[in-house]
């Protein structure tokens, strides 16, 4: 049983090695002075840091992004309030297959999401811009939204608002004032990951965002020139930082959340 153990670790190891150290070689040629990125390294450099910020293309893709994310994470987290306050608090028909419905862009194939969308888009003559890639987002960072608020919402004490209701608080009284505080951590959380989501996704901008650029989209256009390749290093080292950091904050909101409300920790946002 111990060789077996040691074995399962050694896979697991190595699994996490394969899968985590591409990311960590971005820093290593984003300040590496050399303009190929091979090794032996030539030296210490944080010019393509400021190449990078210098690049008026690449503010105006990350200001896109920014405005994508944050519309599209704030969208996802209220109608994920709406439907994780719903699935846990009341019995309707049908109330299974129609949660199901909403999760389903979670594990369908976004290319076949961003397909129809752009079909149904074009269909209603609707043209492609910022706007339309923020209803993309929307509809791929929902069903985290969901997943995380429903959590929350579930492990709430039904006995608090029943007790707001007999001191004469009104249904909406005593959501905002003891509902929404407790449930909080968990909308913090869905916003975060939201966000974070929305900042990386690169299908959906592809197919829906026209003629605008977005971050990954710039990203992707910039490969094919070899000069540029250092600035995009540097550019990916600060959204994997970025990154971290928004999904270590959303993890401390969550398990934060469940510990006010007396539940047990099961895991991560997925």
């Amino acid at each position: 049983m111990s060789g077996r153990s040691n074995g399962l670790r050694a896979y697991a190891l190595l699994y996490l090695l394969f899968l985590y150290a591409p990311i960590l070689l971005l820093p290593l040629f984003a300040f590496n002075s050399g303009t190929i990125i091979a090794f032996p390294l030539q030296g210490f450099t944080t010019d393509w840091f400021t190449q990078m910020w210098g690049n008026p293309t690449l503010r105006r893709a990350l200001s896109n992004s920014l405005i994508i994310a944050v519309s599209a994470s704030v969208m996802a987290t209220c109608l994920g309030v709406f439907a994780a306050r719903a699935t846990t608090r009341f019995t309707f028909p049908g109330k299974g297959g129609i949660m199901g419905f909403i999760m389903l862009p979670m594990v369908l194939p976004e290319i076949i999401v961003a397909m129809s969308l752009l079909v149904v888009l074009l269909g209603l003559g609707i043209e492609l811009s910022i706007l339309t890639v923020i209803l993309g987002h929307t509809l791929i960072c929902m069903p985290y939204g969901i997943a995380i608020l429903s959590t929350a919402f579930s492990s709430l004490d039904r006995s608090l608002e029943e007790a707001a209701y007999d001191l004469g608080e009104t249904k909406w009284g005593a959501f905002r004032l003891i509902t929404l505080p407790l449930v909080m951590p968990g909308i913090i959380s869905s916003l975060l990951i939201s966000f974070t989501i929305s900042l990386d996704e690169f299908i959906i901008a592809f197919f829906l965002a026209g003629t605008e650029p977005t971050l990954p989209t710039y990203i992707f256009s910039q490969l094919r020139f070899p000069k540029q390749i250092p600035s995009i290093m540097a550019l990916g080292t600060v959204l994997v930082a970025l990154s971290i950091l928004l999904l270590g904050i959303g993890e401390y909101f969550r398990r934060r959340g469940i510990a006010r409300m007396g539940g047990k920790n099961g895991g991560g946002f997925l």
